[in-house]
């Protein structure tokens, strides 16, 4: 016999209000993790954004609502000390990653890319959900980031596949050691950032005009895109364990950049 539980019984259903919680977001002075930071403030969280990139407020109004602290995610001591001093706190949002260039591809001279790489995705990421987890509740949350080279890998990045795909490994695994806590990866595809200031400005509007013309969405991405799934992560009680696609389609179709 089904029993139907009254409206008095139900749990609440999820809202994105994250009012009087807070946010960490490592990697969240920039590009798709300021746009995290942006969309967990909107919807009323206290940010504290960390980073190895220091931005003086005058210089980047943008994040004047966020608390900053310098944090370099390769050295361990380093976060174990940010988390130490900064106490309690209700999510965790990793969005950082290399932008060195040392991207490492297979057949390199020497392995130096890939270990550069994959201490500062991968160790990074776990070394941040390491010594944050002991300070969230158990309604809290950790969010880490991959990216859609994960699922159809491309020639020349071996190592960022790699690292992604072991980024993703990590968070299920977390997801069973740290439950009740929920872990849960995102996977952006082509998101519009400074990122891709790395290729030239034709280039640049080249690959812009391919996403608008290939991707189902047929849109550029947007870090908004990615901050409303951060935010739906953080909210909803009964995800955990997963790999959310914030792609606009991309995994559907064959492009190249």
């Amino acid at each position: 016999m089904t029993t139907i539980q009254s409206e008095q019984t139900r749990p609440a259903l999820p809202s994105h209000d994250l009012t009087g919680k807070r946010v960490v977001v490592v990697g969240g002075k920039t590009g798709i993790g300021l746009g995290i930071a942006q969309a967990a403030h909107a919807a009323g969280a206290s940010v504290t954004v960390a980073s190895r990139r220091s931005a003086s407020v005058a210089d980047h109004p943008e994040l004047a609502p966020f608390e900053q602290i310098s944090l370099d995610i390769d050295d361990e001591e380093a976060v174990r000390a940010a988390f130490d001093a900064m106490g309690a706190l209700d999510h965790l949002v990793v969005a950082a990653g290399s932008t060195d260039g040392s991207w490492g591809a297979f057949m390199d001279d020497d392995m130096r890319g890939v270990r550069s790489y994959t201490t500062n995705k991968y160790l990074g990421s776990w070394a941040c959900a390491r010594y944050a987890g002991p300070r969230l509740p158990p309604h809290g949350s950790i969010t880490l980031l991959t990216g859609g080279i994960a699922a159809r890998p491309k020639l020349g990045m071996t190592s960022v596949t790699s690292a992604f795909a072991a980024v993703e490994a990590l968070g299920r695994s977390l997801a069973l050691e740290l439950g009740p806590i929920r872990v849960n990866t995102i996977r952006p595809g082509f998101i519009d950032t400074d990122f891709w200031t790395f290729l030239s400005e034709a280039d640049a509007a080249a690959v812009r005009e391919k996403v608008r013309a290939k991707f189902p969405a047929r849109r550029l991405g947007q870090a908004a895109d990615v901050g409303h799934a951060a935010v739906f992560l953080m909210t909803n009680p009964y995800v955990t364990g997963t790999v959310l696609d914030v792609t606009g389609g991309e995994q559907l179709v064959d492009w190249a950049f």
